[in-house]
Order: structure tokens, then C-alpha cells, then sequence
């Protein structure tokens, strides 16, 4: 394939890409390029858009406030990510955007912040949040951008909720309680089984992971999740986790379990 090797730098884009298609820059992706960059006329880049897949494209005209790739050929095909939701409570700034970096990194399809009864933070910067995942697609080779919704209630997530989504309940009031993730049983109690085992055909249907706040889930939310016929819940181990590490550790056993690797 043309240049594969020599794209060091990734792009999302939001323009499509084929042969021979040419991609105007914005202005701080001009700026990355050539002022930070040092990229020049003929330099190569790769570039996805979450549609088309990757493209190797080439530096057809390079300025200061602005530039135009073009496409040569397709280096990757688009690899779409499980039908899996994040949904978990805004943190301090920091940890939140180190929860949707690596939500983005681990496949998650969508990211969904919630506010919850004990939420610390009532407020996010959807736009900048949103900008943090394109910056994790770019980084590890992902050709596609989860979407992160703007904040809601959790009640009101949970009201209008899909009724064929399973729903993955990391209740911290379960730890040390060996509650894995288990399909054999329906919803709301979860089951006594090591998740060392992938679930054939899993990976196809639509899941959610619920992480809670740094103050946990009021005992009103937690009774109405135990109640819910999709939810599976869930202990994390013996300890209890920060909800950054939470996030992470629940993505991993879903991964492990039902998920894509």
C-alpha cells in the first residue's frame, strides 16, 4: 500500500475521503502540520473521518492558515467498535477527560455523562470532551470517533431506556461480593460465574456500562437499577475503585467477557 509506513501523523477530518478527493485544512490543523510539525509539500498523512475508513493523502498545499490534503489510497477500512455505551458521572476535569480518552481508546460506540443524586460536577464542556475522544481516535489508529453526548439525568436516561440494551451495573455496594458479568441469567440479581470466558455472538448485541460517582449511587437509584429487567450487576473486585479506574476496569472485563478482542 502507498506509503503506509511513512503516515506518521493522523487527522480526523470531517470531509469524505476517495481517490483523488481533496481535503481543505482548518486553521489549527494547519497550524499542527506545518508550524509544529514541520511538515512540507509532499509530506504524508493519514486521515479517517469515522465513515470512510483510513487514507494515505499527500500535502498538496501547505501555508500558514491553511492547506489542502489529498487522497490517494485506502490504508484501513472502517472498523466499527460494539454497540457499547459508557455512561458514567463527570468527575474532576482531569479524570473526566482521561474517562472519555480511554472510552474512546477501548471502543466504546457512545459516551454518555450522567448527573446522578451525588454528582460532583454539574456542569461539562461537551465540545472540548468530544474534541479529547477525536484526539484518542487519532492516537491509537482507531478509524472511528464515539459520540459524547452533552450531560443528562440519569433518571431520565434511565426512563426513556431501549429495551433490547443490556445494561452492565458496576454497584459498588457489591464489592466482595463475586458478582461477574453473566448472560445465563436475566437481569437485576447477576450470578456466581468467572468472566474469564467470552459469550459466542455477545459482541452483536446493544450493551451499556454504568459507572457511578465519586459518592456512589443514592440508595433510591440503586434500587431502581437493581429493578430494571436488563440490568446486570456487577462487583469490580474486592476494593473499592476511583471512578476513572472504575471505568477502565469495567471496560476491560466487558472487553474480556463479551466484547470484541
Amino acid at each position: 500500500m502507498y506509503g503506509l509506513m511513512s503516515a506518521k501523523i493522523r487527522l480526523y477530518v470531517e470531509h469524505p475521503l476517495g481517490v483523488g478527493q481533496s481535503i481543505p485544512l482548518e486553521k489549527d490543523q494547519a497550524h499542527y502540520l506545518f508550524g509544529v510539525m514541520r511538515q512540507a509539500l509532499g509530506g504524508h498523512v493519514a486521515l479517517f473521518n469515522g465513515r470512510d475508513g483510513e487514507w494515505q493523502a499527500e500535502i498538496s498545499e501547505a501555508g500558514k492558515r491553511g492547506g489542502t490534503l489529498t487522497c490517494i489510497e485506502q490504508s484501513k477500512p472502517l472498523q466499527m467498535p460494539p454497540d457499547l455505551w459508557l455512561i458514567f458521572a463527570p468527575i474532576k476535569k482531569a479524570r473526566t477527560d482521561f474517562i472519555v480518552e480511554k472510552a474512546a481508546e477501548m471502543g466504546a460506540a457512545k459516551i454518555l455523562p450522567v448527573g446522578t443524586e451525588y454528582t460532583n460536577s454539574e456542569r461539562i464542556r461537551q465540545d472540548r470532551l468530544q474534541a479529547h475522544a477525536v484526539e484518542a481516535a487519532e492516537q491509537c489508529g482507531g478509524t472511528y470517533v464515539p459520540e459524547v453526548c452533552d450531560l443528562q439525568k440519569l433518571s431520565r436516561l434511565l426512563d426513556d431506556w431501549p429495551a433490547k440494551r443490556q445494561l452492565m451495573f458496576c454497584d459498588e455496594a457489591e464489592v466482595g461480593q463475586q458478582r461477574f458479568l453473566d448472560l445465563t441469567q436475566g437481569g437485576g440479581t447477576g450470578a456466581d460465574r468467572s468472566a474469564s470466558e467470552p459469550v459466542p455472538g455477545a459482541v452483536s448485541q446493544p450493551w451499556a456500562i454504568l459507572i457511578g460517582p465519586e459518592g456512589g449511587f443514592s440508595d433510591k437509584e440503586r434500587k431502581r437499577l437493581h429493578a430494571m429487567e436488563q440490568a446486570h450487576v456487577v462487583s469490580l473486585g474486592p476494593r473499592i475503585l476511583r471512578a476513572d479506574t472504575a471505568a477502565v476496569a469495567a471496560m476491560t472485563v466487558w472487553q474480556q467477557t463479551l466484547g470484541d478482542w
